[in-house]
């Protein structure tokens, strides 16, 4: 594996593209090899975003009162913070991570330690943020980004030999053990994706993930069995296999029901921004964040939706190139962690809008409401930014 990164050149010479040595000066301006599709997608999707978290709070602030765009003026701030991370990201040589891992690491656990103590704030069942005033921090959400660098660089010298993957083992079930404590199922899955993403690309057997999957089907049968889960996350998986249940109440199955009618209710062009009926009458919960795409669908419509699942087919097209075309092993971890955890956490949130997932309360990145969130995916398209300017290099 390690050997293929060696005829790079090779390789991009046969596709016609410059190499360090066609281009000398080429390492003095890494930012003349900026991605500005890649940049210009994300950007379109926070876009999409902006207009939806507006659309489905500014009925609901008025009745209280509240200015409409206050939550628009928030989400725009963390915006630009975003923005900010990710060109901050994008100027250290990626490659210094590989000696920072342990420190990101360990930043990475105090964080999630630190937010189970009395410090931490519990909302909808997970004592996962951080109250910082009228701001929220969910460190849950940089542990993403601090997990993919980690076990990158776990892998970077040693194509998934026994001792590395016994370590990356270790140090993603730490993680996953602090999220379970909070308890958020959701990011679980999300770090438990970015694991096999980073599996794949490492070059370990194909046996020895078959293993691993076998282990996690009986772990969470294990779960099921324990009692491990909370009551409100057995509700959750309860409403997806049978949606009828709790026909006359409004709990999950109550969500998954009127998602529905929001997405379907749509059409091909929508009801008009602003027009949308379940979203303007707040019948779907949680319609800024968790939902937030049935406001893109019941408003713009088969397009609206089409456009934003386009933007996140071209985001992930370029962070597959990326990976194939980066210099070394450790550019190619980190495009394909970043990869797998935005297409599965975009999969399974408008999934399950869809009634094809169940509800997990994983955030549509780039586009549901939060600052955390949305800094954390503009932090991983800055490594993704960082690793294609310096492919040359």
């Amino acid at each position: 594996m390690q050997e293929s990164w060696g005829s790079f050149s090779e390789r991009v010479s046969r596709l016609g593209w410059e190499t360090a040595s066609d281009r000398p000066m080429a390492w003095r301006a890494p930012w003349r090899h900026l991605d500005p599709v890649l940049v210009l997608a994300a950007v379109g999707l926070t876009v999409l975003g902006c207009a939806a978290v507006y659309s489905s709070t500014v009925a609901e602030l008025r009745g209280q009162g509240l200015p409409g765009g206050q939550l628009l003026r928030r989400q725009i701030f963390s915006l630009v913070a975003g923005v900010l991370s990710m060109l901050g990201v994008s100027l250290v040589d990626y490659r210094r991570l590989i000696a920072w891992a342990p420190l990101v690491f360990g930043a990475v656990v105090l964080g999630l330690v630190a937010v189970l103590t009395p410090l931490g704030s519990t909302a909808n069942g997970a004592q996962s943020w951080f109250s910082l005033g009228p701001l929220q921090l969910q460190p849950s959400e940089f542990a993403k980004v601090g997990v993919i660098v980690c076990l990158a660089a776990v892998f970077t010298r040693e194509a998934g030999g026994p001792k590395r993957l016994a370590v990356a083992l270790g140090a993603a079930g730490v993680i996953a053990a602090l999220i379970l404590l909070q308890p958020d199922f959701g990011t679980f899955l999300v770090f438990v994706a970015v694991l096999f993403g980073i599996l794949l690309v490492s070059g370990v057997p194909a046996r020895w993930l078959a293993v691993l999957v076998l282990v996690g089907g009986l772990a969470a049968a294990g779960m099921f069995q324990l009692d491990v889960l909370k009551d409100y996350q057995k509700e959750r998986l309860t409403a997806f296999i049978n949606p009828s249940a709790d026909a006359g109440g409004r709990g999950f199955s109550w969500n998954y029901r009127q998602s529905l009618i929001a997405v379907g209710s749509g059409g091909l062009t929508g009801t008009g921004y602003l027009r949308g009926p379940q979203t303007n009458l707040n019948y779907v919960p949680e319609q800024h964040t968790d939902f937030v795409f049935t406001v893109i669908a019941e408003e713009l419509g088969f397009a609206g939706g089409g456009l934003l699942l386009a933007l996140f087919a071209v985001v992930l097209w370029r962070g597959l190139r990326i990976a194939a075309l980066a210099r070394d092993r450790f550019g190619a971890l980190l495009a394909a962690g970043v990869v797998a955890m935005l297409s599965f956490q975009a999969f399974v949130n408008v999934g399950m809008t869809l009634g094809i997932m169940p509800i997990t309360g994983s955030p549509l990145p780039f586009v549901s409401y939060g600052g955390s969130s949305m800094i954390a995916s503009f932090l991983s398209v800055g490594l993704l930014l960082n690793v294609h300017m310096r492919r040359f290099q």
